[in-house]
């Protein structure tokens, strides 16, 4: 019996014909589901129109037919006509139903075991009872199939296009960015559909206050410091997230990370380009910092941070040992003392090592001669080249990937290319992040206060230094008093400088 047939005799029989409406936009950029109200009202009057009975409205709401993401409500107005709910489905246009030919398929096979008849506010009735009318709703479903490919092709070069000039595609104010233009702009809010106004925001504009703090944590990370001691820093100055949150190890890596900083434009998490704006941080900066934090010989988890100069830098000298030492009150000291990880051997007071150690740096730092301590500059590293033959591996595997979805290489042949191209980027950030990296010893060397300027290092800057200049060894200490008249041998703490001699 065709669905026509089957709604005349529930007519004839003194009962209306039960309907069930589907709606579906797959964009709500508002969160007001205006568009579904809108489609809801022409189907419903439609049904008025026609004298049937709606009993159940079926809404999907930010959902694309033809992303392939589920469509819960769709989904369970199948299941319903399945145990023969209803026999008329309205929508307001067949692309509202489906744009997938597979899913066509499927509602085309329920429709004929079901003598389910469907009818649009826009296209009238879909008969799929008949082959002329199949042939129509797969023709329609085609057509829509290339409008969406079509679209989505026109999107993805008009988010091209505004990543590279700087446009900001919404969301959160990245850190560093929005300057106010004093203007107000208008937007609904997702959570009431209601509008308000907001303060209108320049994003190819810096911040000036945050850029500094982009440009200090950028130098701070290829100084020797640690995203921990950033952290600290920001808790320290009262510097927040822009949603006024404090910054966690995360927001602060992730910051860092922000290829924007750099005046790189991003388009679905692949580099396009460079973007119409000024950087905030040097690109040459920005790429050292990435290939630092994304070494994956760099602890992510150390564990507690370290209170101590010497904690874990130190080496244990007792019998030839190569462990290094911790800082540990046990052992009935009410005071906290350097101890081999290994456990053997008595401690040293930590204070009055960190102390002499202090001292011992700040004094050679002083000297006339220090600058001669400083690392040679890498003047063999042909940045430019560098970044232009990054340019080039990146456009080589978008390519592979371009082929490989051509079905013009095989998968051995993309991974096997891919897995090059990947190893020669590496080698190339390695090298920018060697251009770039800063000796710790630099703003030190020259001071005119260096233990003043010592003074003003973090714990994470000090331990570079510390790790960079000289290796300090701990040895057994000398019994009794000393000739200082002290209890303290100064003698057991051995400097191996790493740079010149002492």
């Amino acid at each position: 019996m065709s669905p026509q047939l089957r709604s005349a005799v529930d007519v004839a029989a003194g009962g209306k014909t039960r309907a069930v409406i589907y709606c579906r936009i797959s964009q709500d950029r508002t969160g007001a589901g205006l568009g579904i109200d809108r489609q809801r009202e022409d189907c419903e009057a439609l049904a008025a129109r026609m004298g049937w009975d709606v009993l159940e409205v079926y809404v999907d709401n930010d959902i694309s037919a033809f992303s392939g993401k589920k469509r819960p409500d769709y989904r369970r107005m199948l299941a319903d006509l399945d145990e023969g709910k209803a026999t008329v489905v309205i929508v307001w246009h067949t692309d509202r139903l489906t744009r997938s030919i597979v899913e066509l398929e499927e509602y085309i096979d329920l429709s004929d075991r079901r003598g389910i008849s469907t009818h649009t506010v826009q296209a009238g009735t879909v008969d799929l009872a008949t082959p002329s009318g199949r042939m129509t709703a797969r023709i329609l479903g085609a057509v829509a199939r290339q409008e969406s490919e079509h679209k989505g092709e026109r999107v993805a070069r008009a988010r091209r296009q505004k990543a590279l000039a700087g446009e900001w595609m919404g969301g959160i104010r990245p850190f560093g960015w929005g300057v106010p233009t004093g203007e107000m702009r208008k937007k609904v809010d997702r959570k009431t559909g209601e509008e308000v106004e907001e303060p209108a925001l320049d994003m190819l504009q810096a911040v000036p206050e945050e850029a500094e703090a982009l440009r200090y944590w950028t130098d701070e990370i290829l100084s020797g410091g640690s995203i921990r001691g950033l952290v600290k820093w920001c808790a320290d100055k009262g510097i927040t997230t822009t949603r006024g949150n404090p910054v966690t190890h995360t927001d602060m890596r992730d910051m860092l990370l922000r290829p924007r900083n750099a005046g790189i434009a991003v388009y679905r998490g692949e580099e396009v380009g460079r973007g119409q704006w000024e950087p905030i941080v040097e690109e040459t900066k920005y790429r050292a910092v990435v290939a630092i934090l994304k070494n994956p010989a760099r602890r992510t988890t150390p564990g507690a941070a370290p209170k101590w100069l010497g904690s874990l830098l130190y080496r244990c000298g007792r019998d030839s040992c190569t462990h290094t030492v911790f800082v540990t009150q046990s052992g009935g000291r009410n005071f906290p003392s350097y101890r081999c990880q290994t456990g053997h051997g008595g401690g040293r007071r930590a204070e009055v090592v960190d102390q002499y150690v202090e001292d011992t740096i700040v004094e050679r730092l002083s000297r006339d001669d220090a600058h001669e301590l400083l690392l040679p500059g890498p003047d063999d590293v042909d940045v430019a080249g560098l970044q232009a033959e990054s340019e080039q591996i990146r456009r080589r595997m978008t390519d592979l990937a371009s082929l490989f979805g051509a079905g013009q290489i095989d998968m051995i042949q993309f991974t096997e290319g891919t897995d090059t191209a990947r190893a020669q980027l590496e080698g190339v950030m390695q090298q920018l992040a060697r251009a770039a990296t800063q000796d710790p010893l630099v703003g030190l060397v020259g001071a005119p206060d260096v233990r003043k300027a010592w003074k003003a290092l973090g714990l994470d800057r000090q331990r570079a230094v510390l790790r960079s200049l000289v290796e300090v060894t701990l040895k057994t200490p000398r019994p009794g008093r000393m000739p200082d008249g002290g209890y303290f041998d100064y003698d057991a703490v051995v400097f191996a400088w790493r740079r010149g001699a002492r």
